[in-house]
């Protein structure tokens, strides 16, 4: 079959079953996500009419139209400069993807994940009143965290929306790629993409407080310069939203201070005592109730005592504060699992696979 044709029978398919994830790389079959998580190769297609067609092992020039058709003539060369390629992609006006392109030794490979057209709400998501309330606020900096494929920029995206929905606000998103589409409801807003738009994040929060911004949704603080100028923006009266690929909330604060060297972290520490409201830190854990994932998270609403301890350094201290701080709506990731399992919603397995202290756990299930 011809490869562009194949491509698209490849994400047909994909989007049918609600599939999450396509890997495509040279020398082998494609693989999808399904919704149980597992990583499986696809051997044939089934058509429309019902008829089945086997897919053959993919070729590294085949990989390389697919890069062209995904990205262009243009993005393909700069893909064959770089070695890597960061780009979103649409398929029929119902299919948007985020694509990673990249080489390895066996030649080039392409990682997809769907981006649901609909954006999800904060009931939806599970996200309740309190994210509102932060939602609501003129300044400050939110952070949403955790390993690649948790959700991290739905829940930021469902962030927005509800701001968008309810405040007259200008909002200004930088993302490496643009991943969901916003349009302008109450609020304006303006989406900034990596390459498209701006050649790096630390030009586009420089220049960001010359666009007369409330908010700012940066995809992700990745160097010591974004990350400073992130902090900076969310002490001077505007709303901050990033994510950060760290595991709890304790370890974000962390990652932060030692991005810098050593004699700026008091400083890095007091700034982001100053100005860091609110830590989610979330996983996607198998269900056992039901097909699919859940999320399971970790709270952190910075008070006065967090505040001492992130100034001090004392950040080992901080989950005996999430350990006592339920009534103000903080939770430790534990717990969050611990609850799930109550429910019957995860199994045991799950419960200590992805629990921080196992032994504790286990003695009390």
């Amino acid at each position: 079959m011809e490869i562009t044709k194949l491509f698209y029978a490849l994400l047909a398919f994909t989007y049918k079953n609600n599939f999450p994830d396509i890997h495509i790389v040279s020398w082998k079959r494609p693989y999808i996500r399904n919704n149980s998580w597992e990583l499986i190769d696809i051997q044939e297609l089934e058509w429309e009419n019902g008829e089945k067609e086997m897919i053959e092992i993919f070729s590294k020039n085949d990989v390389y139209e697919i890069i062209k058709i995904v990205a262009g003539d243009d993005w393909a060369i700069k893909f064959m400069e770089e070695f890597e390629l960061d780009i979103s992609y649409s398929f029929k006006d119902t299919e948007r993807y985020r694509v990673n392109c990249y080489m390895d030794t066996n030649g080039y490979s392409i990682a997809m994940r769907i981006i649901p057209r609909e954006i999800p709400t904060l009931e939806q998501l599970w996200l309740g009143d309190i994210v509102k309330t932060m939602c609501s606020k003129s300044k400050w900096l939110i952070l949403m965290t955790g390993p690649t494929g948790s959700g991290k920029s739905t829940n930021l995206a469902g962030m927005i929306d509800f701001i968008n929905t309810n405040f007259k606000k200008h909002i200004i998103t930088i993302e490496d790629p643009v991943e969901f589409s916003f349009e302008s409801k109450k609020s304006l807003i303006n989406q900034r993409e990596l390459w498209n738009n701006t050649h790096s994040f630390a030009n586009a929060m420089r220049a960001v407080l010359r666009e007369d911004p409330d908010v700012i949704m940066l995809g992700e603080m990745r160097d010591p310069e974004t990350i400073k100028t992130a902090l900076t923006l969310a002490e001077t009266g505007h709303l901050v939203l990033s994510s950060l690929h760290t595991n709890d909330t304790v370890q974000t604060v962390d990652r932060i201070v030692d991005v810098f060297p050593s004699t700026q972290q008091e400083q890095i520490r007091m700034q982001l005592a100053m100005s860091l409201i609110w830590i989610i830190s979330q996983r996607l854990v198998p269900r056992e109730d039901k097909e699919g994932r859940i999320a399971s998270r970790e709270i952190l609403i910075t008070n006065d005592a967090i505040r001492n301890l992130i100034i001090t350094g004392k950040t080992h201290q901080l989950y005996s504060v999430l350990e006592v701080g339920a009534r103000d709506g903080m939770i430790l990731m534990d717990k969050y699992l611990l609850a799930l399992y109550k429910k019957n919603i995860i199994s045991k397995e799950t419960l200590l696979s992805f629990a921080r202290d196992k032994e504790i756990l286990e003695m009390s299930v």
